[in-house]
């Protein structure tokens, strides 16, 4: 009895050790997502982004039947999350949902200081929604329209005061976009950050100012302020204008939000994520919930999403130059 059980038990052993390397193989070859993936969203908790981040990933944790575990990395404009990124496994188990800020912008002073180079190191993999600015005024200023508005600032050459925030912040672009389409000049007035600038114009102290939909909302809603021009098309303030819409030819920007992994992640991860953030771009239900945050959810695809990317830079870099503000 003892010599069977021997025998069994070393027969057991060798199946064991025989079909070990295929049992390995096919552990490793199970299809992708097999563990967690970590979602990296590099602001603090509760920050407008770090909210969509986190219902993006809920939504990735059903279609691709996973855990998604949001990670906060603040700091840096953005730049020190997303650089934990790029520094990260290129096995598609770390990704990145970031605003245009750490793409675009945060390079323009000093692009040597970020250091990474978004086009080299990161895999675009879809531009998910955006985040229009208006320009806003006090509800008892004189002006009703920006045509009113900017009939007055060329009237009166740098007397007309607008705040603004960060050296190179998307707002001051759209200002400095605004200046060379139609030669107005306006009296620029620094602030921290954009609670500043919006309590600046809400105080008084200054006349105008670019600010975020989802910040200046409330207050254009309790008739404070008076929306004049808005970047992008939103639903809950239709019948204020883009600029294109009045005539110029070019469009002011509005700052983006996009999806990323780490550059030279294996094909067959973009070919589960890609599909997958498309799906959540164009969930009805979560879109709405979007657009009532203030932010406009506009599906880009990759090649679209580089697109952007690269002639973003450009512009802003452009215009960093001639008004002297790049290194």
């Amino acid at each position: 009895m003892s010599r069977f059980v021997l025998f069994v038990g070393c027969v057991s052993g060798c199946v064991l050790v025989l079909f070990a390397p295929g049992l390995i193989t096919t552990l490793h070859a199970q299809p992708y997502p097999n563990h967690p993936i970590q979602f990296v969203i590099p602001t603090t908790p509760g920050a407008g982004v770090d909210i969509m981040g986190r219902l993006v990933a809920e939504e990735l944790g059903k279609i691709l039947k996973t855990q998604i575990v949001p990670i906060n990395k603040p700091g840096a404009s953005f730049t020190t999350g997303t650089d934990a990124v790029v520094r990260s496994k290129k096995d598609g188990y770390t990704l990145l949902y970031t605003p245009s800020t750490a793409i675009i912008y945060a390079r323009i002073p000093n692009p040597d200081l970020v250091p990474y180079d978004p086009v080299e190191d990161l895999e675009p993999l879809g531009v998910h929604a955006w985040n229009p600015m208006i320009l806003v005024v006090k509800e008892d200023s004189p002006w009703k329209t920006f045509s009113e508005f900017l009939d007055h600032a060329k009237k009166n050459p740098g007397k007309v005061s607008m705040s603004i925030f960060g050296a190179l912040a998307i707002e001051r672009f759209n200002m400095e976009i605004v200046k060379s389409l139609t030669d107005a000049q306006f009296n620029l007035v620094p602030f921290k950050g954009p609670a500043e600038a919006l309590g600046a114009i809400l105080g008084g102290h200054v006349e105008s100012s670019f600010i975020g939909v989802g910040l200046a909302l409330p207050h254009v809603k309790e008739g404070k302020l008076k929306a004049l021009l808005i970047t992008r098309k939103w639903s809950e303030l239709a019948d204020v204008p883009t600029i294109t819409e009045l005539g110029y030819k070019k469009e002011l920007d509005s700052g983006w939000f996009a999806f990323y992994a780490p550059a030279g992640v294996p094909e067959e991860v973009k070919a589960a994520l890609v599909p997958a953030f498309e799906k959540i771009a164009r969930n009805p239900e979560l879109k709405a919930r979007i657009d009532r945050m203030g932010f406009v959810v506009d599906y880009k695809s990759p090649a679209e999403h580089k697109k952007i990317m690269i002639e973003g830079f450009e512009a802003a870099m452009s215009m960093a130059q001639k008004i002297g503000a790049q290194k």
